[in-house]
């Protein structure tokens, strides 16, 4: 890590030498000096590295360099953060006493800035000169980017689907899902146990994924449970995922829960129901007694997963279930060949070995004996590497030492460790970030990604937005099946990411070891800091909130701070934070129990993402105006509604992301959504590239006028938009060349927009609008990027189908409240080609369905929502194959009746369809609904 240290130091030198005009005297030159001493030291860092970080070889003296390279270049890194602050203070020139003050306190910081620098240039030299004694060997490679045609590769979107593929467990795969959908009518426990790394989590994940079991169940929950959980939390959560599942509402007090009304609320849902719940990764026998009783013994073969490492606790569920105990193994040698050569040439060679390669292979795949996480992991790594048996020789003999040094390890801990080596530099510390975040913890990949960004992780190219290459960066990581993705977006995309458990830990152990991040936990040592335990730490991951814990370990050298804990007083600490942090990068206190901002807030001047996310922030302070670096602010779901003038000052913002959701409100037509209301000067934010949601009728035309200067907007969402707002809105969207996100809402749900005046949105791939249009723009039909659309209120005369059904790659679309005002919707054939998700709510003259043979072939979930007139269900329902889910709310009583599976005539049009859900508004509260579920009769056992 001293080489990225080091790596990261230089990169920031070199900037600073080609941005910097105003320069102290002497100081350019330092620099300069500065900058050729880290280069002489950075050519054999790799090595440094390699033998500091050898348990049993390493003497206490390769150590100490390393750690005195690593804090030198930390000190860099702040120095040039300070003279960046300083050189801020004396362009801001204040007026009267204030500036006499101003220039004494910039006298002290330069000359406190001039020793600081001579210091650094001394230490240096004499880590140079320490470093002869050690005979370290000059690396002749660098670390250098993979092929940039791989992340161009249109195969790529095969690399998800690929990750939920598995070898070896066909058998065990077959016999699990014939345990969960036949047998006994009481309630089973199937029980998947084997050491860390077999792949417990990924069999059993993948069936309970699989149609055949995901139709046979009413509802399903999937619970990550590991060391350290909350039995109320996971209550919660099983609360959501059901009603999610089946759409039903979420009980209004469910937060306010404690355990025995969550268990009676639970067994109360699940009395009656086919229930499926995966409980994964299982540490402790406790566990089961703990939630057994919030799982009712019914006769409707509901079913329990759990996976652990422990067959004592596989066991545990024995007195109040059957329980099924499926003991997986070590994959055999041509099951692990399988599974390496799938990762090593997934997308080289059809994924077949070469013959050249062959015994060179076959020795590596020898050494993983059999554990497919480190299969895996090697493959990914042998998958960057050039097909050449140099170059998998170099290698091989890498992992051999490792090997022979380290007896007494887990190879799978070597295998990891030479996985996480053989990163290039700008990667390292971004492996290290899933170390920040708690066991388990499935990570945003927007959130990911500018926290990366902010840090300086991700350097530009000069071609693409820092974004994208921030995007790559995750892409390499996952390619090298160091990252798994835990939820894919509807188009395909990485929506959120973790790593394996094991790898967690070896990250955790890293980053301790390089001082890369202090943990706060609960029972910590109140007397240590972050200082007196690892030396100069960067970054503070806090998972409890202890004011007197927290206080001891906030210092000048803290460049981020994520918390997840939601007790204590925040507010002392922010105060401190002000005052103390003078190099803080990253604050993210989403789901945290603060309440204020300090009004010094603005005094972090280093800051680059601010998430109050779900905290209780009311005011933002006017002192955010002095942010000059910030580049994300997130206060979604707190209760801002108005932002200070002083924010349009801040032209590195690139996400400006607010707006506050309330479901307990009456039903709106509108929604349920409110955003924030900006000043005049927006005009100035020319970095942003996400701005949601902004009502605009708090500066009108004249704020719609401002924003086209905003041309680097990727996502933007307006309300409140009035009638003659138009035309502006119109030459708005004509500026917004890259706009990929686009969501508009009128003021009053009659309100009408002309929107005809706009050429085309070549980069459009989401589109809400909710206004009064009489008829569809043109421009809509030539959207060949979007890929979900949402109408509302449009009161279109014509079937809208007709603009929409060519567009090529939309997979969503919903036509709701009052959008189409005609009495028929005609789906004619090929219309729709990959359409997945189609909604048709609250359109109320709409009285017939046409389906015809051959349109909405890709067709997975439907739902037909409070269509008054619509008294029978279209029979081209029948003809949609790929049907998944049909969900009726609010129908009229004929049309219940008619498919009813009993005694409705037109019962036969659905009963191909896995999962059919009619629900019922009950009231009085919103979500108030009582269900209905039937399934196909081909999956009732």
């Amino acid at each position: 890590m001293a080489e990225t240290a080091v790596s990261f130091a230089l990169g920031e030198v070199f900037q600073f030498l080609k941005d910097e005009i105003i320069l102290l005297r002497g100081i350019h030159k330092d620099f300069s000096d500065i900058r050729d001493e880290l280069e002489s030291i950075q050519a054999f860092l790799k090595d440094a590295d390699k033998r500091a970080a050898d348990e049993e070889n390493a003497n206490d003296g390769i150590r100490t360099w390393v750690k005195q390279v690593r804090e030198a270049s930390f000190r860099i890194e702040d120095i040039i953060d300070e003279y960046q602050r300083l050189i801020h203070v004396l362009q801001v020139k204040p007026l009267g006493c204030g500036a006499l003050m101003s220039k004494i306190t910039s006298l002290i910081s330069r000359h406190q800035i001039t020793t600081e620098i001579q210091d650094i240039k001394q230490s240096l030299s004499v880590i140079k000169e320490r470093s002869e004694r050690y005979k370290f060997q000059v690396s002749q490679e660098t670390s250098s980017r993979f092929e940039e045609r791989r992340w161009h590769d249109p195969r790529i979107g095969s690399l998800f689907i690929e990750e939920t593929e598995i070898v070896g467990f066909e058998d065990s795969r077959m016999e699990m899902v014939d345990w969960l959908v036949k047998g006994t009518k009481d309630p089973a426990v199937i029980s998947v146990v084997g050491m860390g790394g077999l792949g417990k989590t990924t069999l059993a994940k993948h069936v309970f994924d699989s149609e055949k079991v995901k139709n046979h169940f009413d509802c399903r929950a999937f619970i990550t449970v590991s060391q350290s959980y909350n039995v109320r939390g996971i209550f919660i959560d099983m609360i959501k995922q059901f009603c999610r599942e089946t759409k039903d509402p979420v009980p209004k007090t469910l937060e306010e829960m404690n355990e025995t009304p969550l268990i009676s609320e639970l067994r109360q849902y699940l009395e009656h129901k086919r229930y499926l719940i995966f409980f994964d990764d299982i540490w402790q026998e406790k566990f089961c007694h703990q939630v057994e009783f919030a799982m009712p013994k019914n006769t409707k073969s509901s079913r329990i997963i759990i996976t652990t490492r422990m067959m004592h606790v596989a066991q545990c569920f024995k007195k109040s279930f059957l329980v099924h105990v499926h003991e997986l193994k070590l994959l055999p040698q041509c099951e692990a060949w399988e599974l390496f050569c799938k990762k090593a040439f997934r997308f080289e060679l059809d994924g077949q070995c070469p013959a050249e390669l062959k015994g060179i292979s076959e020795e590596i795949v020898t050494k993983c004996g059999g554990l497919p996480l480190a299969i895996v992991a090697i493959g990914g790594l042998f998958s960057t590497k050039s097909k050449t048996v140099f170059e998998w020789r170099k290698v091989s003999q890498i992992l051999n030492l490792e090997l022979q040094r380290n007896v007494n390890l887990a190879s799978l801990t070597e295998i990891l460790s030479l996985s996480y080596d053989d990163l290039p530099y700008y990667l390292k510390p971004c492996i290290l970030y899933f170390g920040i975040y708690p066991e388990d913890y499935s990570i945003h990949h927007n959130k990911l990604t500018r926290q990366w960004i902010a840090e300086g992780f991700v350097k530009s190219d000069g071609r693409r937005t820092l974004e994208q290459v921030a995007d790559e960066y995750l892409t390499e990581l996952i390619y090298r099946s160091l990252v798994q993705v835990s939820t894919v977006g509807f188009a395909g995309n990485v929506k959120c990411c973790q790593v394996h458990d094991i790898l967690h830990d070896m990250i955790v152990s890293k980053a301790k070891d390089l001082s890369f991040c202090h943990f706060v936990e609960e029972g910590d040592d109140e007397s240590a800091t972050a200082t007196t335990r690892v030396g100069i730490s960067r970054r503070l991951s806090i998972d409890t909130i202890s004011n007197i814990v927290l206080k001891r370990n906030i210092d000048t050298h803290i460049r981020a701070i994520h918390a997840f804990g939601k007790g204590g007083l925040l507010e002392p600490i922010m105060a401190q934070l002000s005052s103390k942090s003078r190099v803080l990068k990253v604050l993210n206190l989403e789901g945290t129990s603060l309440k204020h901002a300090p009004s010094d807030l603005g005094n972090l001047f280093h800051l680059r993402y601010l998430n109050l996310r779900s905290t209780k922030v009311r005011v933002l302070p006017k002192s955010i105006g002095k942010l000059q670096n910030l580049e994300t602010l997130d206060i979604r779901y707190t209760l801002v509604h108005e932002l200070p003038s002083e924010i349009n000052k801040l032209k590195k913002l690139r996400h400006l992301l607010a707006f506050h959701r309330n479901y307990k409100t009456e039903y709106s037509l509108l929604g349920f959504t409110s955003g924030v209301v900006m000043k005049k000067g927006i005009k100035n934010l020319t970095s942003l590239q996400s701005l949601y949601y902004v009502e605009v009728d708090h500066g009108g035309i004249d704020l719609i006028q401002e924003m086209r200067m905003l041309r680097q907007l990727r996502k933007l969402a307006l309300r409140n938009v009035r009638s003659e707002y138009g035309n502006a809105v119109c030459a708005l969207l004509v500026e917004l060349t890259s706009l990929q996100s686009l969501k508009v809402t009128v003021i009053h749900d009659d309100e009408f927009m002309d929107l005809n005046n706009i050429s085309s949105l070549p980069q459009l791939r989401r589109l809400k609008l909710k206004a009064r249009l009489d008829k569809m723009p043109n421009w809509i039909s030539k959207l060949d990027c979007l890929v979900n659309l949402r109408l509302a209120l449009c009161n279109l005369k014509d079937d809208p189908l007709r603009w929409l059904e060519k567009l090529p790659n939309l997979l969503q679309l919903s036509i709701w409240d009052k959008a189409y005002d005609g009495e028929i919707l005609h789906f004619q054939s090929g219309g729709f080609p990959k359409l997945k998700e189609l909604s048709l709510a609250r359109l109320l003259r709409l009285n017939s369905i046409i389906i015809d043979m051959g349109a909405l072939l890709s067709l997975e979930d439907f739902s037909i929502i409070k269509l008054p007139h619509l008294k029978k269900v279209s029979p081209g329902i029948k003809g949609l194959d790929n049907l998944k889910v049909l969900d009726f709310l609010n129908m009229p009583t004929e049309f219940v009746q008619s498919i009813d599976p009993e005694k409705g005539q037109d019962y036969w049009i659905i009963n191909h369809v896995p999962l059919v859900s009619i629900r019922r508004w009950v009231g009085p509260e919103l979500s108030d609904f009582d269900v209905r579920t039937i399934h196909s009769s081909s999956n009732q056992s």
